[in-house]
């Protein structure tokens, strides 16, 4: 059964910026396409960013230009560099494998706030 641990968020101000982390276990993780996504209060979960196992990546209009994915599949580890971080991207962050597994993780809580 595939395993997600996220970790990394937190509170910060706006214009901050933050990294998250995502351990990945019982799967083939350097095979797969991996991504991050983020449920806000009140509203559905949404695709953030994706990255092929070759390195190819795509991200949703919002944080394009601020965010980062990344991974390195020797760790079996995904990233996210959140940069100029805006109260719009408060939410809980999950990683997951593209498409997603029926299986998630506990997530990570992101909290943009002055």
């Amino acid at each position: 059964q595939v395993q997600f641990v996220e970790s990394g968020g937190g509170l910060v101000k706006p214009g901050g910026s933050l990294r998250l982390s995502c351990q990945v276990s019982g799967i083939a993780f350097s095979i797969y396409a991996m991504a991050w996504y983020r449920q806000a209060p009140g509203k559905q979960r949404e695709l953030v960013a994706r990255i092929r196992y070759g390195g190819d990546t795509e991200y949703v209009d919002s944080v394009k230009g601020r965010f980062t994915i990344s991974r390195d599949n020797a760790k079996d580890t995904l990233y996210l560099q959140m940069n100029s971080l805006e109260v719009e991207d408060t939410a809980i962050y999950y990683c997951n494998k593209f498409p997603r597994d029926v299986y998630w993780g506990q997530g990570t809580q992101v909290t943009v706030s002055s």
